[in-house]
Order: structure tokens, then C-alpha cells, then sequence
């Protein structure tokens, strides 16, 4: 890897941000796919590492979580069945926290949607919370002892469930019905009801979608091995939180916030590896 300049790597990467698949990448930089993927692992893993240590103490006071779906190595049905029950063939879940006011992704947990990793996404969200706050999620009820187990009665923590109607019979596999309703209830604590809310994070699901194309439906971008899908999501999340200027607050997430003063460049997550 030493034998690639910044400038180069930083081309490499910003192609990867911008939703290109590694193929795709080798065709624009002309660097070889493996270079391509020991790169990603590289700046992956120091972007996990960074952002664990530096996303601490964090202001935020209104919170939004969901979970994204994407598979691995093949879909559910299609996976063999030696590897059948075995996490990184099939289903994978990506979960994710957002903070409302600054757009700041503070934590993120690739695994099943299940209880044992919605506690562990939990808690680590608790972790980095500097104060109360408000919480969000949808109906899925792994989250009410997850929560439970992570804030205790230090947590204003409410649901909300979208209610849907019939959908089309010719779009029912990747539309989703027209939203007829929504109930919030509140959990515990007192939320305010006019934040109860899973928009924004729902929102960042599709940047996710948009900037990722190991997870764009349809296509063969989809992750091979779960190791370099999780070193993928912590580079995209460093870019969002860092270095991509956030539309409506024209400023990144993590200056919002005020993790960082200054707008970082690819160049300085490049950097990160060097370290």
C-alpha cells in the first residue's frame, strides 16, 4: 500500500464514497481490485477505530434509531446449507442512531435484527451520550428491553409505528404499502410528542443506499464477505460524519456537533491509516 501516493488513495476512496462498486473503481483510477479492497480494509478499520474513540461525551438530546437490510455472500434462500445459520451468509442488518438536531451518526452495529444485537447496539449508544435524551424507534420490540437495559428510567424513550394499507399487487416486493397512520406511544419517561420521530434516520437510510453500492437492490454490488461490508459502512460514516457537508445545516455533521472545528478532506482520512 505504500507504494500508492495520498493523492491516490484519496481518488480511490472518493470513488468508493460516491456509491461506485470496487469494479467500477478499478476502471476509473486504473489501480487493481485487490489494492482496491486492501485499502478499503485498511482506512475501514481505522475509521471504526477513530470514530469509537473520538464519538464520546456527545451533546445530542434528540436521537432517532432504525435498522437497514442488506445480505451477504447470497440472499437467505440461495445460501448453501453448510454455511445456513452462519452470520455473513445471508441477512445482515445494519444498525443505526442519529442524532435529530446535528445529522451526527454516532453509532452504528452491523448484525441480526435480534434482541442479543440490539442490546449491544444500545448500550453503546447510551455510552456515548453526554446527557438525557429523547428516543426514537419504530415497533420492533427488541428495542423495549435493549432500552431498558442500557437507560434504565434515564431516557425519555418513545415509538412509533407507521400503519400501512394494502399495497399494489404489481410493486409489492420493493414498495412498501402507502402509509395510512402512525401511533406514537410513549415508553418511558416523558418524550415530546411533537419530536417523536423516525424521519431523519429513515432519511439516512437512503444516503446509505445512495452512497453505498453494496447495498443498492438488484445488482451483483453486494458484499462478498461481511468484513469488508462492515469496513465499507464505517468509511461511509466517516465521510458523512466528517467530511461531507451536510445540505441544510451547511456545515458536516461532526462540526455541528462539535466534534471537529474544521471541515475534513479524504486526504485526512487517508492520513488516518498512518497513524
Amino acid at each position: 500500500m505504500n507504494r500508492l501516493s495520498v493523492k491516490k488513495r484519496a481518488q480511490i476512496l472518493s470513488c468508493l464514497v460516491e456509491g461506485n462498486s470496487i469494479r467500477s473503481t478499478v476502471r476509473i483510477t486504473g489501480a487493481a481490485k485487490n489494492t482496491i479492497v486492501k485499502l478499503l480494509a485498511d482506512v475501514g478499520s481505522a475509521c471504526s477505530i477513530y470514530q469509537s474513540e473520538h464519538l464520546v461525551n456527545l451533546p445530542c438530546k434528540n436521537i432517532q434509531v432504525d435498522e437497514i437490510w442488506s445480505f451477504c455472500y447470497a440472499k437467505s434462500k440461495n445460501v448453501p446449507a453448510d454455511k445456513k445459520g452462519q452470520f455473513g451468509y445471508g441477512d445482515v442488518w445494519t444498525w443505526t442512531a442519529l442524532c435529530a438536531d446535528s445529522k451526527l451518526v454516532p453509532c452504528w452495529h452491523v448484525g441480526s435484527r435480534n434482541g442479543y444485537d440490539a442490546k449491544i447496539f444500545i448500550d453503546d449508544l447510551a455510552t456515548r451520550m453526554a446527557n438525557r435524551i429523547q428516543l426514537t424507534s419504530d415497533g420492533h420490540k427488541v428495542y423495549l428491553e435493549a432500552v431498558e437495559g442500557a437507560f434504565g428510567n434515564n431516557v425519555d424513550y418513545a415509538m412509533l409505528v407507521k400503519i400501512y394499507g394494502k399495497s399494489a399487487e404489481s410493486e409489492k416486493r420493493y414498495s412498501p404499502a402507502d402509509c395510512v397512520g402512525i401511533e406514537k406511544s410513549t415508553i418511558t419517561g416523558d418524550p415530546d410528542k411533537k419530536k417523536i420521530s423516525t424521519s431523519f434516520v429513515e432519511r439516512q437510510n437512503l444516503t446509505m443506499r445512495m452512497g453505498m453500492r453494496r447495498f443498492t437492490r438488484l445488482t451483483n454490488g453486494f458484499s462478498k464477505k461481511v468484513e469488508n461490508h462492515e469496513h465499507s459502512i464505517a468509511l461511509h460514516f466517516m465521510h458523512y460524519n466528517f467530511v461531507r457537508i451536510h445540505k441544510s445545516l451547511r456545515v458536516t455533521p461532526a462540526m455541528e456537533a462539535g466534534i471537529t472545528d474544521r471541515l475534513w478532506t479524504i486526504e485526512d482520512i487517508v492520513e488516518l491509516t498512518e497513524k
